[in-house]
């Protein structure tokens, strides 16, 4: 039985992890999918047959070519105009102002956005958690607080799309010489990848604070 047992538990290691990748990828691929709808019934009825991934070729194409509009002056007055309108839409204009900025900071290249991966004390003194520097504050809140402050997003784990935004004092921040991507993992895993990408000893991850 304590055989049967390990070999059940390895199977699920296995199987788990590639099954979730597979449901993940099939979500994406059905969602992206949707988009041929868009393309008229006389269009869509000349496919011989449904090939799944289809519409992920169509989402693409339509990225990258609404960006190639975008580039160019006249798509550039485009898009301005389509802005301005939208901003004068009560609900919608709150709406897509936030998403805009946050878009704008994740995928511009001069974003700032999970600069590098950070050790805080958080929730409570002598408690440590994994965190990203995001930048820099503002000049209103620098104005109040000073100027040698950070704007910190500490993640929620398994879920890293939520958090807490935090603006601590610099001398409070400690590096960590991790890539952002390893931290993710970290917090992905609820700490069962380390930082290195290997699974933890059971050795404490610190003999004293990493701040005196």
């Amino acid at each position: 039985m304590p055989t049967l047992r390990k070999y059940f538990v390895t199977g699920l290691l296995i199987l788990v992890p590639l099954g979730i990748t597979v449901w993940v990828l099939k979500l994406i691929v059905t969602t992206m999918d949707q988009t041929l709808l868009l393309l008229p019934l006389s269009v869509r009825d000349r496919f011989p047959f449904n090939l799944p991934g289809t519409g992920v070729i169509l989402t693409l194409a339509i990225i990258l070519a609404v960006g190639m509009i975008g580039r160019n002056f006249i798509g550039r007055k485009l898009v301005l105009w389509w802005e301005v309108l939208l901003r004068r839409i009560p609900v919608v204009s709150s709406i897509y102002t936030s998403v805009k900025q946050v878009s704008d900071t994740l995928f511009s290249s001069s974003g700032q956005a999970f600069r590098k991966a950070v050790l805080i004390q958080f929730p409570q003194p002598g408690q440590w958690s994994v965190a990203f520097v995001v930048g820099d504050p503002g000049e209103s809140i620098k104005g109040i607080l000073g100027a040698d402050f950070l704007t910190i997003y500490v993640p929620t784990a398994p879920n890293p799309t939520s958090g807490y935004i935090l603006v601590m004092p610099s001398k409070d921040i400690v590096d960590l010489n991790i890539s952002v991507d390893d931290a993710l993992k970290f917090v992905l895993s609820m700490g069962v990848v380390t930082a290195s990408g290997r699974e933890p000893h059971r050795a404490p991850l610190f003999t004293k604070s990493p701040i005196n």
